[in-house]
């Protein structure tokens, strides 16, 4: 666990722009389950979700389409609330930073760190748009 003061105004950067925190397993499911689409970022304190994820996600969230929710949880944080959104993200494998797209409860779109990593946050950005405008 990280201390607060260090995450708040990394969590700021996503609920700035509309994204709500999920800090519970309940809070997840209520999220993920349901009609609609649902953006699930797991953010991170590392450097790629500094320069790359939360940046990208923030361009993305404010596109012509976008999904229904926007809603993150924060590694090393929370954890019952990241286990519950990981769960949801099965076959992947935990990674964080990373990025989910659900709709009516099932993933359509994932990015992994592996594909943030080293990655401009507009070509992140202008993936997970592609999948807006698959999707949403």
């Amino acid at each position: 666990m990280y201390p607060e003061y260090l995450v708040e105004p990394m969590r700021k950067e996503l609920t700035n722009v509309g994204f709500e925190e999920l800090k519970s397993a309940e809070d997840v499911d209520q999220a993920i389950k349901g009609e609609g689409t649902v953006l699930v970022v797991v953010n991170s304190v590392c450097g790629c979700a500094a320069a790359n994820a939360r940046p990208a996600a923030r361009a993305a969230a404010v596109h012509e389409k976008h999904p229904n929710k926007l809603v993150t949880v924060f590694a090393g944080m929370e954890k019952e609330a990241v286990d519950k959104a990981r769960s949801y993200m099965m076959p992947f494998p935990p990674s964080s930073p990373a990025m989910a797209l659900f709709k009516d409860g099932k993933l359509v779109h994932m990015i992994e760190r592996h594909q943030i990593e080293g990655r401009p946050a507009q070509m992140i950005a202008d993936n997970l748009i592609g999948a807006f405008e698959q999707y949403c």
